[in-house]
């Protein structure tokens, strides 16, 4: 989980040996500069820690302070101590202090603070162990919170706190102060509530001024600990290497240029790089499927295996290498810190559209996955401005999409390449996802008049130092998102392909026996036509399955587009998730395809290549390909994104206006595309 607040939208957990007697819960809540929540990221860590009826109850803090950036992390770590809750402090980036010229004396910092503090470097894996044995003895009450609190509460509002202290014993003189402000949060009964207010009420308590003064009073706290227990250097004489690199990657002009550099180098890596394990691959499951169909016996349960399970499995497992490099290029970009510079390099583009800086992190998790990327607009505080980052995120090409875009452009776009090594089908992939990104403002730019929602917003962002890639942490995260890939998407190609298997073998009983009758007499009557004859029979018998007649009944409305029944098909089925158009494609030309002959060897690209109208014209020639590349860009098929968007908006009709308009501008586009190119 990042540890820069508004990284992480949700809280984890796990299990964790600490000692020998010590087995541990560890809750990972997401960042957060203070006690006083904002953004809905905040409010997760703030319920866990204050609400009386969180499930979770913790009974020790560890709190992760920032040694380059002290004074601000020490508002937060005062408002825990004075919690009188057991506390940890690890101290992470003492490096980086050290570069900047600030000398920190640990013990002397320990004593003001009043609990243990143990400098930590989690990269290197240094002082975890010391970690580990502050937090085990702090669990066994040999550390205990200092009586003292960092803010004067009897300055305060004394009386309020007296009276909150007798209706809850248990609390400390400051979480009285939270539950005061705070209360209407708070999972408590009316009677308690009521109870609450009448104290607001009898001592006139002032929210606003009393988290004043109290802020002021622990900076004054704060000031005097770093006299004691801090030298800083005259900023001027330490210039850290990120200040001069961001010189350039912030530049007004060489800021963008680089920016865009960086994405056309991401793209046309996931060509580049995955050529060789995608042709292994491909080659792979041609002979497997090839060695199925020679010991499976030749009835519906071969079948099933090769054509349904087998092919569908096949179509999608080929682009796991680009899913990788997608996902581990983009780790790079996070871990080096450049992430959040593209964040500040584009917010005056965002605010002109009516977003800002923060929604382009939500824009560019997009495309990995709109679920966790719609999740992440909890830390923008603006309502309308995550509203429309909520709207817009799914126009960002995931990685779901990825799959669709490779097979289409191996199909209708030449391999060729300018200067020896700029790919032309990288550019295109390049320019499908910047289509997205553009058109992503175009809407939000015209839904901002539509959104009747005025609150003012401001844009303050962290900027983590440059630091090299954790190439561990890279790999695993390839790792793993190809794991979820394969065995989410997996699960769901596996069913759609074995229902796309039996709605396109089988038929209304009366037709398929027709056909079956019609060819076998054609075949006796002229066995030298025996191939030619059987795969006719197979197209004939597809063509008037269930799933034929499915695609036969929206074909009219998706032939204006260039797309054919088969296509219409792919369409309905890649609802459930975009990948499984590939699965659908796949299974659909395996049952289509020939018996034992070369083209049933073929692959799924020289299949749809070898595709024909009735007049025996080409079915995916460029018009098509990138008018269905362009419906791809557009459309809303993904349940998930409509059902995450529905819990964040807590209103249906978000997530219908979604659908709406993205169904609306991927047919309109792709109409527009196919009748420019034809």
């Amino acid at each position: 989980m990042g540890n820069f607040p508004g990284v992480t939208v949700d809280k984890r957990s796990g299990e964790a040996k600490i000692s020998d007697s010590l087995l541990a819960n560890i809750i990972d809540l997401p960042g957060t500069y203070s006690l006083y929540p904002r953004r809905s990221d905040e409010w997760v860590a703030y319920n866990i820690l204050m609400n009386p009826g969180a499930k979770e109850k913790p009974e020790l803090f560890v709190l992760i302070v920032d040694a380059s950036n002290l004074k601000r992390n020490l508002l937060f770590a005062s408002q825990i101590i004075d919690l009188k809750k057991p506390v940890v402090i690890a101290l992470t980036m003492m490096d980086i202090a050290a570069k900047k010229g600030v000398n920190i004396d640990v013990p002397e910092l320990e004593r003001l603070l009043g609990v243990p503090i143990i400098p930590v470097n989690p990269r290197k894996n240094k002082g975890l162990a010391e970690l580990k044995k502050a937090i085990d003895q702090t669990a066994r009450h040999l550390y205990r919170p200092p009586s003292w609190n960092f803010a004067d509460t009897s300055q305060l509002a004394n009386d309020a706190v007296a009276d909150i202290r007798r209706l809850f014993p248990q609390i400390s003189d400051y979480a009285a102060i939270h539950y005061l402000i705070h209360h209407e949060s708070f999972a408590l009964d009316n009677q308690t509530q009521d109870k609450i207010e009448g104290i607001e009420k009898k001592h006139a308590f002032n929210h606003t001024r009393v988290q004043a003064d109290e802020i002021t009073q622990r900076y004054a706290r704060i000031r005097h600990i770093m006299q004691q227990s801090v030298v800083e250097s005259d900023p001027k004489e330490k210039q850290l290497i990120s200040d001069r690199l961001d010189r350039v990657f912030l530049h007004r002009f060489w800021g963008y240029a680089i920016l865009l550099a960086v994405l056309a180098i991401l793209f046309q890596s996931i060509f580049w790089l995955a050529t060789y394990p995608m042709d292994a691959i491909e080659w792979f499951f041609g002979e497997f499927s090839n060695w199925l169909a020679g010991i499976l016996p030749q009835n519906w349960f071969g079948d099933l295996v090769v054509n349904g399970l087998v092919a569908g499995l096949g179509g999608i497992v080929v682009f796991i290498p680009q899913i990788m490099i997608l996902f581990g290029l983009i780790t790079i970009l996070e871990d080096t810190g450049y992430m959040a510079r593209i964040s500040f390099l584009t917010d005056k583009l965002m605010r002109k559209v009516g977003l800002n800086g923060k929604s382009v992190m939500p824009m560019i998790s997009s495309f990995a996955c709109a679920v966790p990327a719609i999740m992440s607009t909890r830390n923008i505080e603006n309502k309308k401005e995550r509203l429309l980052t909520i709207l817009i995120s799914p126009l960002m090409s995931c990685s779901a999409r990825l799959p669709v875009y490779i097979i289409l452009i191996s199909l209708v776009i030449p391999q060729t390449y300018y200067f020896g090594f700029i790919s032309l089908q990288g550019l295109v992939m390049t320019g499908l996802y910047l289509l997205g990104i553009v058109m992503a403002l175009v809407v939000a730019y015209i839904m901002k008049w539509f959104i009747n929602i005025r609150e003012k917003s401001f844009f303050i962002l962290e900027l983590p130092v440059y630091r090299s890639p954790r190439w561990k942490n890279v790999l695993t995260t390839m790792i793993e998102k190809a794991k979820i890939f394969t065995l989410q998407a997996g699960k769901v190609i596996l069913v759609i392909s074995l229902i796309l298997w039996v709605l396109s073998t089988y038929g209304p009983a009366e037709k398929m026996n027709a056909i079956e009758t019609k060819y076998a007499q054609l075949i006796t009557e002229q066995p030298d036509q025996t191939e030619t004859l059987e795969e006719e029979k197979n197209s004939a018998l597809l063509e008037n399955s269930y799933v034929g007649i499915l695609g036969k009944s929206i074909e009219p409305a998706i032939k204006p587009l260039g797309y054919d029944w088969k296509i219409g098909i792919a369409l309905i089925t890649s609802f459930a998730a975009r990948e499984v158009f590939v699965g659908t494609m796949a299974t659909i030309y395996s049952v289509g395809g020939g018996g034992e002959d070369e083209e049933s060897e073929a692959t799924l690209r020289e299949k749809m290549h070898a595709a024909t109208w009735p007049d025996g014209s080409k079915i995916y020639t460029l018009a098509t390909g990138v008018s269905l590349m362009v419906f791809y860009v557009f459309a809303m098929q993904c349940m998930s994104t409509l059902a995450i968007v529905k819990r964040e908006t807590r209103s249906w009709k978000w997530p219908l206006v979604q659908l709406a308009y993205m169904t609306v501008l991927a047919y309109l586009l792709s109409l527009l595309a196919y009748n420019l190119l034809k």
